[in-house]
């Protein structure tokens, strides 16, 4: 097989274990036993998580990877990197990310989004030097994200039960589809499939992850000491923060938007179907 000819295949083929490892943790032991209490029923409906007890086991791995791997290269990133440099390459990655952006506003039909996201890389990736500084944003046009997770659940199509992923954290079988497809769409991973140098997709998203991390080590180091259970507080906060991110901080009809959302993110247009699903915290580590 050629691989010129299929410069996509090994960037699917490497995501795709993402979802092995989801359609793993559905077949696997560990399945929490619905209770017979009506009460206590609804709040284990209301949690969708039937795989609790192997996501905990896997939020405990997470959390031990977290503690002795990620946040101190966060934590040194964050000492060693002037902020100016941080930001400059954090509008870098979301330059680079901006194609896929771009392709779920369209499938979302959200056009106007559609036509600010390609604005900003017009103009970063030119007068911004390759996105290195956020022209766009300084002339009024803001940066959002999309993913194809998200344009899944604007088509109308339902989150399933949660999961936490190694590594990647919350997450749900249509999310993680979310994640192998927007891999495979993502011309940067093209390129450099077809430039023999596919392991820099490994280095992006690492210095990625990384950065965002850096982001919000008081955040969670705040909201680990203040709950009384830490797994089921990020449950909470990663399902609501993806209900805002598919309604685009719009909040669903008879809710209130949920009051840690800053004004900038509270509203552009709700989508395009009512999408009582589950979000993605911008840090993975949520």
């Amino acid at each position: 097989m050629n691989r010129l000819r299929f410069p996509a295949l090994r960037v699917a083929l490497n995501s795709g274990r993402i979802t092995l490892i989801a359609g793993l943790m559905l077949t696997f032991q560990g399945c929490a036993t619905p209770p017979t209490d009506p009460d206590a029923l609804a709040a284990f409906n209301e949690a969708n998580d039937p795989l609790e007890p192997m996501n905990r086991q896997i939020f405990a791995f997470n959390e031990f990877a977290d503690a002795y791997l990620i946040r101190p290269l966060a934590e040194g990133y964050v000492a060693v990197v002037p902020t100016p440099a941080r930001h400059s390459l954090r509008n870098f990655l979301n330059n680079l990310h901006s194609p896929v952006i771009f392709a779920n506003d369209l499938l979302q039909a959200e056009f106007k989004r559609a036509g600010t996201t390609l604005g900003r890389m017009l103009v970063n990736s030119t007068i911004g030097v390759g996105g290195l500084f956020d022209v766009g944003g300084d002339i009024g046009l803001p940066y959002h994200d999309e993913d194809f997770g998200q344009t899944l659940a604007v088509w109308g199509v339902g989150e399933g039960p949660y999961l936490v992923l190694p590594v990647l954290g919350p997450s749900n079988p249509r999310d993680t589809v979310g994640i192998v497809a927007d891999g495979f769409i993502d011309p940067m991973n093209m390129y450099l499939e077809n430039t023999n140098r596919s392991y820099l997709t490994y280095v992006r998203a690492a210095i990625d992850g990384i950065d965002k991390r850096a982001q919000v080590i008081d955040v969670l180091d705040d909201i680990k000491r203040t709950s009384l259970d830490f797994y089921a507080t990020i449950r909470s906060l990663y399902r609501q923060r993806r209900i805002d991110e598919i309604n685009n901080g719009e909040p669903t009809p008879g809710t209130v938007a949920p009051s840690y959302m800053s004004e900038k993110d509270k509203g552009v247009k709700p989508a395009m179907s009512p999408a009582s699903e589950s979000v993605s915290e911008k840090s993975s580590s949520l």
